[in-house]
């Protein structure tokens, strides 16, 4: 199971127990996923399709749960594509389905009322704190979609509307949140790209579950950036100590070649051979096998020391 479903599966399961909520999660479905559907004798049937049988259960529940009327659910599957179950919920009545897109604020009382649709989401619809995280559950399993958190973070609202594109994303905005809207086929996008954002979205909608989920990837995630950080910093220090003490080593040598170590003054003299023998050693530990022992900074001028007189003798004594 994807991790989008395993967030709207969760979200259906929500108890339905304030009728101004279940009415603003309906409002919310009905401008993403309803379809009017008018024919003969001014007939006007409100439908809904889903592949997820969760959120048709969710809209079979919250019709039945405010309207108390006769809902129809057919399941219909593509066995030549082997698609899943495709569901479609249906209002079949009239006079229900009219009230239904009334109290939603979907069309306005009045004779063209079906040619008028309102995608604005009514102020009403939306008074209390519970009604807007309702809305925003309600859009979410319309129209959303969470990619798997393990590859990316991104989290996105599809509507087909502008205007509902925009007062979804100033919905979710009230939250603290930073969404944002983009126009991709012929669709408007609110989306969120940010795991930190994410995870506050889904709190709001009431996914507690797939947030838990989600935050375990994340720390999971951020303690592997934070191993390859460390090794790769290591990894560059060793590599910068692997460097120097080679750089170390073909000075040292160049020395000896030309005019011997025993040249050195003692203290270089001690340092060189301790770097010939032991060529992996840091400057640190380097200065703990001296007599007495030297600091790494003192380590290192005496190491630049001997750089500057080879460098000397590289360029034919001059000093």
């Amino acid at each position: 199971m994807s991790f989008s479903s395993f967030t709207k599966n969760e979200l259906s399961r929500i108890p339905i127990e304030d009728m101004c909520c279940a009415k603003a999660e309906l409002a919310a479905l009905v401008r993403i996923n309803g379809l009017i559907q008018i024919s003969g004798q001014n007939k006007v049937t409100l439908k809904f399709t889903t592949e997820n049988a969760a959120i048709a259960r969710r809209t079979f529940s919250l019709l039945k749960t405010i309207y108390d009327t006769n809902v129809e659910v057919m399941v219909r599957r593509n066995k030549q594509l082997k698609k899943n179950n495709n569901y479609l919920i249906v209002v079949p009545n009239t006079e229900i389905t009219k009230k239904i897109l009334e109290d939603v604020g979907f069309i306005q009382d009045g004779e063209n009322a079906l040619f008028q649709l309102n995608y604005k989401i009514p102020s009403n619809i939306i008074k209390k704190r519970c009604c807007k995280r309702a809305y925003i559950r309600g859009a979410f399993l319309g129209g959303g979609s969470i990619t798997n958190p393990e590859k990316t973070y991104h989290l996105e609202f599809v509507t087909n509307s502008e205007e509902h594109a925009e007062n979804l994303s100033t919905l979710i905005n009230s939250f603290g949140l930073n969404s944002k809207i983009v126009f991709r086929k012929e669709s408007y996008v609110v989306y969120l790209k940010e795991g930190e954002q994410i995870v506050d979205l889904l709190n709001v909608m009431g996914a507690h579950q797939a947030l838990l989920k989600l935050e375990d990837i994340r720390v999971l995630k951020e303690v592997r950036n934070n191993i390859n950080r460390i090794v790769n910093c290591e990894t560059a220090n060793l590599d910068k100590t692997i460097d120097a003490s080679l750089r170390q080593i073909e000075n040292i040598e160049y020395i000896d070649a030309t005019i011997g170590l025993e040249k050195l003054p003692k203290n270089l003299l001690e340092l060189a051979y301790l770097r010939l023998k032991h060529r992996d050693s840091s400057l640190k530990e380097l200065g703990t096998m001296l007599d007495p022992p030297v600091g790494k900074s003192g380590v290192n001028h005496r190491f630049r020391r001997i750089e500057e007189i080879a460098e000397n003798l590289r360029d034919g004594g001059r000093k």
